[in-house]
Formats: structure tokens, sequence, C-alpha cells
């Protein structure tokens, strides 16, 4: 096969590219700029373009595949050569779909939880030597690529993206990949650039499961009434498995997961991780793993990357760092930290970084997610705001919205990083919550704060 991808510097596109690769596929690509780590991996397997910029010479008749990226405009010129010569144009997750139409498609979905059900269950399957196919939002420990791809496996694990599959394919990403086994985490309004309201946000989940294949089964979170009502109105899943936080308790700093075998202490923290190891044990367990062997292997997972990852840690002070943008995972981290570390002062960071949450209309939606921290500071950059061609927000704006009147409002990363290296963390957890890095922030100085 040969498959040429535009935009290929993304996560996505270029752990695709690679798996391609591997594959034996011939992979070329385009992109007008290529940013870390997806430089060096591209370049280690000769895919790194050789210039930075569209060519559509570059787009030949005798290509199988082109694959666009979101990054990718319409009027971008390979799209358009691609177009005029009649080739065969797939968004990420159509391609991703045709590799797997033949196998047992396992797809997880939902606002939150994903990355981490998808990271538990690629664990459990390494812990045991079970082979799958897959495609996962983060790198894992043990994986050398975030998407792999193979003839002879039965299973394909899939983290169900509800975000537009392509410039010019519109649909949600998870609405293509009709699953026979799926998840639905948790449901809180999100991508509001291209979900304007919660009607319409949470109509695409009620898709995703009539788009599940007959004869399917469908395991969701309980805990949450919008997916409960989905779920139990679905008609499409033959069978249906809900689930919950399961019994734990917290000693010491250490969470202890209640089994048949007794109190298992585990790596991971937090009632919404609890949740997921819940969702992720009926997903292993409908992929052939009993749950003796589910558990003995999930008592070695420590999160996947960016998910309440510990930076640095003494005998009185940790800190974390975490992807927490949207308002429901801001409020389930600091809760979970606060709760885990309650002989401790909990001081918790907050990036305001991506379009929603840079949205003065949208910011009402972050209304106490910080309360349960000691101390909460709110850093974002008027400039990102600017660039994103947003309304302006003032700090009385967040002082308001988060409705906490001690809340600290930061917008220069100088003044921010000053502020942080000066705090005594004896006695104390920080977290860091940012789909950014708070204006340049290196994290690994943090270490000696500790």
């Amino acid at each position: 096969m040969r498959v040429h991808f535009i935009a290929i510097g993304g996560s996505a596109m270029h752990n695709l590219a690679l798996a391609l690769h591997h594959k034996g596929d011939h992979v070329t690509g385009s992109d007008d700029t290529i940013f870390e780590p997806s430089k060096s991996r591209l370049d280690k397997y000769g895919l790194l373009p050789e210039h930075y910029g569209w060519y559509p010479e570059k787009i030949t008749a005798d290509l199988n595949a082109v694959i666009l990226g979101m990054h990718a405009k319409e009027d971008n010129p390979e799209l358009l050569k691609a177009q005029e010569l009649g080739l065969k144009i797939y968004s990420y997750p159509e391609y991703l779909y045709e590799q797997c139409k033949d196998k047992t498609r396992v797809v997880i979905g939902g606002s939150h939880g994903k990355t981490t059900i998808t990271s538990m269950i690629l664990h459990v399957m390494h812990y045991h030597e079970k082979e799958v196919d897959y495609m996962v939002g983060a790198q894992l420990d043990g994986f050398d690529t975030m998407v792999h791809l193979t003839e002879e496996n039965e299973f394909m694990v899939l983290e169900g993206d509800e975000y537009l599959s392509s410039p010019i394919d519109r649909r949600p990403k998870f609405h293509l990949y009709q699953p026979n086994i799926a998840l639905i985490s948790g449901i809180a309004w999100d991508h509001i650039n291209v979900f304007p309201t919660w009607e319409n946000y949470l109509s695409q989940f009620e898709q995703f499961v009539e788009l599940m294949k007959n004869g399917s089964i469908l395991v969701y979170n309980e805990d949450d009434p919008a997916v409960k009502q989905i779920a139990e109105a679905a008609t499409k899943p033959t069978r249906k498995h809900s689930y919950t936080v399961p019994q734990h308790q917290i000693i010491d700093g250490t969470t202890y997961l209640d089994t048949p075998e007794g109190d298992m202490p585990i790596e991971i923290f937090g009632e919404h991780n609890l949740s997921n190891l819940a969702g992720a044990k009926w997903m292993c367990q409908h992929m052939g793993i009993d749950e003796d062997d589910f558990y003995e292997a999930i008592a070695t997972f420590k999160g996947a990357s960016k998910r309440l990852e510990k930076v640095a840690e003494s005998k009185t002070a940790v800190i974390y760092k975490d992807f927490a943008h949207s308002p429901s995972k801001v409020a389930a981290t600091t809760a979970a930290v606060a709760k885990q570390y309650s002989e401790r002062k909990t001081i918790a960071c907050l990036e305001l970084h991506t379009y929603s949450s840079l949205d003065p209309e949208f910011l009402v939606q972050y209304k106490n997610a910080l309360d349960p921290a000691d101390t909460a500071v709110v850093f974002y950059s008027p400039h990102a705001v600017e660039i994103k061609k947003l309304a302006p927000v003032s700090k009385e704006q967040i002082l308001a919205a988060f409705d906490r009147k001690d809340l600290i409002v930061m917008t220069d990363p100088k003044e921010f990083k000053e502020w942080l290296f000066k705090q005594s963390l004896d006695n104390s957890a920080l977290l860091l919550m940012s789909s950014g890095n708070y204006g340049g922030l290196d994290f690994n100085e943090l270490k000696g704060l500790v």
C-alpha cells in the first residue's frame, strides 16, 4: 500500500504513520511544521518530510490512500490535488476503521476518562501477553507507539474521541468505529466551538450508541445521569453492564481496593480513576480476562501519561501534573488530590488554555471546580485569547465564574513561576492542571521544590 499523510506531524497522525510503516506500507507525508516528539520519531524511521510545506506534486495517481489530518485546511493544495485526481481520501478515524473492520472493535467513549480506561485495558492485555491492535491518546509504558495494527489480532481497542474527523468530514470520530463492545465513561459538555449546546453535544453520544453493531455489548457508568439515561434507552446493544465506584479505603496516602482476595494496594487514586478501573474490568472480562487476572495486572498500573502524573515526591511533599482542562475533569482531579492527601495542604493551579476554557460564556461551567483546594490559582494568557480570536477575558470574569473569593488569578508567565517557586511545599500536595505549559514552565525544574 502507498499511503500519503496530509498534516503528518500531530501525535495521532504520526503514530498512525509509524504503525503503517511497521506493517510494511509505503508511507509519505507533509506538514507546515512538526514539533517534538513527532519530529524525532518520524525522522528515526525515515518518514520526516525533507521540507516543510505543501507540495501537490507529492500527490500522484499511484497512491492507494490519502489520510487527511484535522490540522489541514479545506483549501490545502495537496488535498485539492487528491480531489482532482479522484483519489480515496480518508480521515484518521475512517482509515482506522478500514484497518479493523473485520476485527472485534472495542471502543471507549466519554467526555472524560477514555484515555485512562483505554490505557488500563492495554496495560492488562500487555501484562498477560495478550496481543491486540489499538489506538490510544497517550504514550504508555511498554508500548512503542500509540497506534498498533496487524493482520492477525482478534481485537482492536480504540479510544473514541467525539471531536470532528477532518476538515471535510464533520462527523465525530467515534461515530465511524461501529463498536462490537463499547463503553461510555461520563458526559460533560465540551468542545463548544463545534457543539454549541448541551443538547447537541449529548446527541453525539446517543448516535454513538445507535451506530453500534447488532448483538453488541454496552458498558456504562451508572453514576453519570446522562450516561445512564442514554444506556437505558439504547436498543442496539444486546447486553448492557453498568459499573460504579468500587469499594476502597485510603490509608496513609495509599488507596486499597476491596477485592475478593482482600484489600489490594493500587498505584492510582481518586474516585474518577476508581470508576475508570471498574469500567476497564468489565471491558477486559468481555475480552477474555477473568477477574483475578485483571486485579493482578491492574495493581501495577501507574496511570496514563499526563493523567495525575507524579512529577516529584518527598516524605512531606508531592507534585502532580494533569492534562485536566474541562470543568468536570478539573473538579474531579482537584477533589481526588485533596482527598488522597487530606492531612496536607492542597495547592491547585489551573491554566485556561483551550478554546472552550477561554470562552467567557463557557467559563461559568467552572463554578466551584477548585473549591477542594486550600490554595487555588488560575493562569491564562491574554495573548493566547488574542491568537484564538476570542473575546477578551478579564480577571473579574474569572473570579466570578469560579465563585471563589480567595482565587489567585495570574496572566504573566514570569509572575506565575516566581510565585510558584516561593511556595513552601512542606506538608503539601501541589497539582498543576493544563493542556499547555503555563507560558513555558519547565516541569523538571519543579523537582527542586521537594
